[in-house]
């Protein structure tokens, strides 16, 4: 018998206001999301939004396996409580919303578990992103949802793996105390929240007092205003744009599909001063490159100063311009003018000839951070590759959307730098370095 578990959540900026959910079926094994559902649903409160994604939830799982069990995770006490048949329901809006939830699969088929809204990222920016549309006058769209990718490091860095040493030394001391800061935040939240359910009878007030006690102390969105318990070192991804190559001055489109060029002359002095600069800082760890050659040899360029070695990765290379390779931008517009507008409008939309969509991109290069992320965790790493690896992982990083990729700059041999930390949370911290070429 199939298995999933589906997160649902739904806000409301007004309580009643503008009103939208977002529900999630993940794979309990992989945690791999199987499908997403939005809407913006008009004026509504939090808990009329709460319970239409918990229904949009449960219909996207029956629609997989209507003989599944599934499990219901939400961070909304009330829902959880009133469907589990532990809570009476009293308001009048809640009622059908709660039969219409009762009547999509068998109640021996699902169970209901509540969750801290740390752990219900997830559907919170899928609700959210409905909102956001609603506010332009819009409906959700599958194709421009970033939940699933933006929450992709998240779940490769859940679980922190065990800090290497010897029984008793610093590292495992610091670890330790570390996790028991995270379990007695989590013990805290648990205790206001039975503490609460003795005090208030009624479903509803309870539901309004408890949920900002239980913001307050959930470590990952404290630890996102700097709060909260030491998440301990953060994997580092320290960005490197390759040097020039004979294209790169007439800004010539040059992606995996072209003719791979070599660095030029000036690349070269460039991969030597940048080599230079990261020797000084010393901090990098590891080097991975894109398979292009450019890369390569900047990468080379690095590691042979530093000692290291270079470990290539396919999921860091550039995207394919397909028909484009080679071009200036004005001569894709005089040649390929509706095909250039669909791809800035739309990160669906590929360059002509079979190229590969932003889209297509940010799930290869998202895909490619979750698994460095569960690699490398701790550490500094540095990633040699391209201009748009390095502005999605960047976009991703801040939940930036996606006409951000367009309003960065990223000269050759430039660095960057992103820290992803063990609660899910990224931080940029540089962007286009390129005080070293000076």
């Amino acid at each position: 018998m199939p298995r999933f578990v589906v997160e649902a959540d739904g806000g409301s900026r007004g309580n009643p206001g503008p009103a939208g959910y977002g529900a999630v079926v993940l794979d309990p094994a992989t945690g791999e999301t199987l499908a997403e559902r939005a809407e913006y649903i008009g004026v509504a409160t939090n808990n009329v939004a709460e319970y239409k994604g918990l229904i949009a939830g449960l219909a996207a799982a029956r629609e997989l396996a209507s003989d599944a069990q599934i499990l219901v995770r939400m961070d909304s006490k009330l829902v959880v409580e009133q469907m589990s048949g532990r809570w009476k329901i009293k308001h009048p809006d809640m009622k059908p919303l709660a039969a219409e939830a009762a009547r999509i699969l068998p109640r021996a088929q699902v169970t209901y578990e509540w969750i801290p809204r740390e752990q219900n990222k997830h559907a919170d920016r899928l609700a959210n992103e409905a909102m956001d549309a609603g506010k332009r006058g819009k409906q959700w769209e599958p194709s421009a949802s970033t939940a699933a990718l933006d929450h992709g490091a998240a779940r490769a860095l859940a679980t922190p793996p065990a800090p290497v040493g010897p029984p008793g030394d610093a590292a495992k001391g610091a670890a330790a105390v570390r996790a028991a800061l995270v379990t007695a935040s989590a013990a805290k939240a648990t205790a206001a929240q039975e503490l609460a359910d003795t005090l208030f009878a009624d479903a509803e007030a309870l539901t309004e007092a408890i949920e900002p006690c239980l913001d307050a102390d959930a470590p990952a969105v404290a630890g996102s205003h700097g709060w909260g318990p030491d998440m301990g070192a953060p994997a580092t991804f320290v960005l490197l744009r390759h040097g020039e190559t004979a294209l790169t001055p007439q800004k010539r489109f040059s992606g995996s599909g072209g003719s791979d060029p070599e660095l030029s002359p000036a690349g070269l002095r460039q991969a030597a001063a940048v080599a230079e600069a990261l020797a000084a800082r010393g901090t990098v760890q590891t080097i991975i490159s894109s398979p292009l050659r450019r890369c390569r040899e900047t990468a080379q360029a690095v590691a042979d100063r530093l000692g290291l070695t270079v470990t290539v990765e396919e999921g860091l290379r550039e995207v394919d311009f397909g028909a484009w390779e080679g071009l200036t931008f004005a001569e894709v517009q005089q040649r390929f003018p509706d095909d250039l507008q669909a791809w800035l409008d739309s990160p669906k939309a590929a360059p002509t000839g079979g190229g590969e969509s932003f889209l297509s991109a940010t799930r290869r290069i998202s895909a490619t951070r979750d698994r460095l992320l569960s690699a490398h965790a701790g550490r500094t790493v540095l990633l040699v590759t391209h201009v748009t690896p390095v502005k999605i992982l960047v976009r991703l990083a801040l939940g930036a959307p996606p006409e951000a990729l367009f309003r960065m700059e990223l000269s050759a041999a430039s660095l960057s730098a992103v820290a992803y930390y063990a609660d899910g949370n990224a931080s940029v911290r540089l962007l286009n370095d390129t005080s070293h070429l000076r």
